[in-house]
């Protein structure tokens, strides 16, 4: 299914409190204070933030809200955060600081319910669905959990339809293959995911140049596409990014 405008959502992941980038989820490097960055992208004319926490999970603590709150100060476009939210008390913290919307992922796969209670509770529009997915065939995808250590053995777009259905607003789909390459987005496993749910899908992993961001619209089906280093390195800035896709006649939020 396509929704309009297509959107550029920079992503920060914290450790530690600090923004990192990695490859294929392992060998960070330090990317600077998450407020300050998030202020930037903010400026820049990004249409929404992702923050991850992503050692929450497996460090088995709760999402650092306070940095939460200092970032949802400063910015005023849509925020998502994920990262160690296991109960709905989590999401409310997290909403109550400033966030929009929360990413959940291994609690999820643990108990897939949590998805309906919080969808229930807080409204489909507020739960995003985190599928960090790598293939293990031809056509074949698993969901990791614990920032790619563990493999569920879960097909990935099974997962999905099943997310959709127990109420997610939107799915985030990672490809491990590609995180952090620069080499482009698994465009066969978001078409895949998008063609079978009726909810927006956001793209993530891979993302080195502004065709791939345009090849992840018009290859991948996605709605958004998410992207760190390119844009936390200034290698791209969004503003040059947007007047691309136009130019290539893909619609997205003029800045």
């Amino acid at each position: 299914m396509d929704f309009f405008a297509k959107r550029i959502i920079p992503c920060l992941d914290v450790d530690r409190g600090r923004v990192v980038k990695g490859i294929n989820f392992v060998g960070l490097r330090d990317a600077g204070d998450p407020v300050e960055v998030a202020k930037r992208y903010n400026d820049e004319g990004a249409d929404e933030l992702t923050f991850l926490d992503i050692g929450a999970s497996h460090e088995g603590r709760d999402t650092i809200v306070d940095v939460v709150k200092e970032v949802a100060k400063e910015v005023f476009i849509p925020l998502t955060v994920g990262g160690g939210i296991r109960q709905l008390g989590d999401i409310y913290s997290l909403l109550n600081v400033g966030c929009d919307k929360v990413s959940i992922n291994s609690a999820a796969i643990k108990r897939p319910e949590f998805i309906e209670e919080s969808a229930k509770r807080f409204g489909s529009q507020c739960i995003v669905v985190a599928i960090d997915a790598k293939r293990v065939s031809n056509g074949v995808w698993h969901v990791f959990t614990h920032g790619g250590r563990h493999d569920t053995g879960i097909d990935a777009i099974s997962w999905a339809k099943e997310a959709w259905d127990r109420g997610a607003g939107e799915l985030l789909v990672t490809s491990m293959d590609a995180d952090g390459t620069k080499a482009g987005f698994d465009n066969l496993l978001n078409k895949t995911i998008a063609d079978c749910v009726g909810i927006p899908l956001i793209a993530s992993g891979g993302a080195g140049s502004m065709e791939h961001i345009k090849e992840a619209f018009t290859l991948g089906r996605a709605d958004a596409a998410l992207a760190a280093s390119i844009f936390h390195f200034r290698e791209i800035a969004i503003g040059e990014l947007k007047d691309y896709l136009l130019h290539e006649n893909i619609p997205v939020r003029p800045m």
